[in-house]
């Protein structure tokens, strides 16, 4: 831990419901998670990707870091939602620093918002078309203000942040610790409490990358309509899935299969999609996350409805961790980890 290099970073995912912290450091074979949490937060602090309550977030945040020990002030974290575009496009072939002098120009005829108001990035992907002269490049554009709100909460945490990822991008990043890229495609999907984020990836290029506003918080507040209870009483009895006074086990079971067959529909729109983009392609599986991926039924429903396997993704299986954590501990919310641990291995010269 007295040697870290320069480039080390803290992972930060700051969710609607919860915010988890990872330190992880490169050993000799790879990455050893050295300290690890997370706390939950009210519902209200976090709503439709924008921070409502940045002073509490932040005392929330600043108490996390002080539980963990951790001393570490560069941070990584992501953002996701309508505020980011992705899109792979095709570009004439020219050097990366003549694209980084037109990308703005090239940009402009895919970003639906004001080229003045997002930040941009890419990455070009593979080796040029010689037919063609042209090449690919993943195009990144995040809305400024949504950037800059973020970066603002990490400054008043105490923090610092040094890298703004992708949400999409930090579970791919995980998942090939975890496993390696793999020469067909896989689906990774991330299921949180307000928002499900898909990436399909293949030999390490993300081919499609999908946010929608669907996640475990439809299951809340369907339940406390039908049980007629505060917000916190239908969070308590979704975990527990013992209904209150006014439902009966079947009542909240119907809730379940009605949010999930939702968000079976919307991954399954994606993957057709995929499927009408790629068509050679074969989606060979899907591998989920988030909240969403504790619900014991759902990885068997998704898979009848995409045809095609589903697991649960393990992002500690990527990691070696230290002995300081409490190993049953972390794997009983694992899945719920996998965007933070995919932050917590970017570093500061990486791409």
């Amino acid at each position: 831990m007295f040697f870290k290099k320069k480039n080390h970073l803290v992972g930060l995912d700051i969710g609607s419901r919860s915010i988890k912290i990872a330190e992880a450091v490169e050993v000799k074979n790879g990455f050893r998670l050295e300290r690890y949490g997370e706390v939950d937060i009210p519902t209200g602090w976090i709503q439709d990707g924008q921070i409502r309550e940045p002073t509490l977030v932040a005392d929330a945040i600043r108490k996390l870091v002080a539980d963990t020990k951790i001393r570490e002030k560069n941070t990584a974290v992501s953002i996701g939602g309508y505020s980011i575009i992705v899109k792979k496009i095709q570009v004439p072939f020219q050097t990366v620093e003549s694209l980084q002098d037109t990308i703005q120009v090239e940009a402009e005829q895919y970003i639906p918002f004001d080229i003045s108001e997002v930040y941009l990035d890419f990455d070009v992907l593979g080796k040029p078309d010689p037919t063609t002269s042209r090449m690919d490049v993943l195009l990144v554009a995040a809305k400024k203000e949504v950037v800059e709100d973020i970066v603002s909460i990490i400054t008043l945490a105490g923090l610092k942040a040094c890298v703004v990822d992708i949400d999409a991008f930090a579970l791919q990043n995980v998942f090939e610790l975890a496993l390696g890229s793999e020469s067909e495609a896989t689906a990774l999907i991330d299921i949180g409490a307000h928002k499900t984020t898909l990436n399909i990836v293949q030999d390490g290029v993300s081919l499609l990358m999908r946010d929608v506003p669907l996640g475990c918080e439809q299951i809340t507040i369907k339940i406390a309509k039908v049980e007629n209870c505060s917000f916190e009483e239908a969070e308590a009895i979704k975990i527990s899935r013992k209904p209150g006074k006014n439902a009966s086990v079947q009542d909240i079971s119907k809730i379940y299969s009605e949010v999930m067959a939702d968000w079976c529909m919307e991954i399954r729109r994606a993957i057709d999609f995929f499927y009408s983009t790629y068509p050679d392609s074969h989606l060979k599986q899907a591998l989920i996350s988030g909240g969403g991926a504790l619900i014991t039924e759902f990885p068997g429903i998704l898979s009848a409805e995409i045809a095609t396997p589903v697991q649960v993704l393990q992002p500690f299986q990527g990691f070696q961790v230290h002995r300081r954590l409490q190993q049953p501990n972390l794997d009983a919310g694992s899945p719920r980890s996998a965007i933070c641990l995919g932050l917590s291995i970017r570093r500061l010269d990486d791409k």
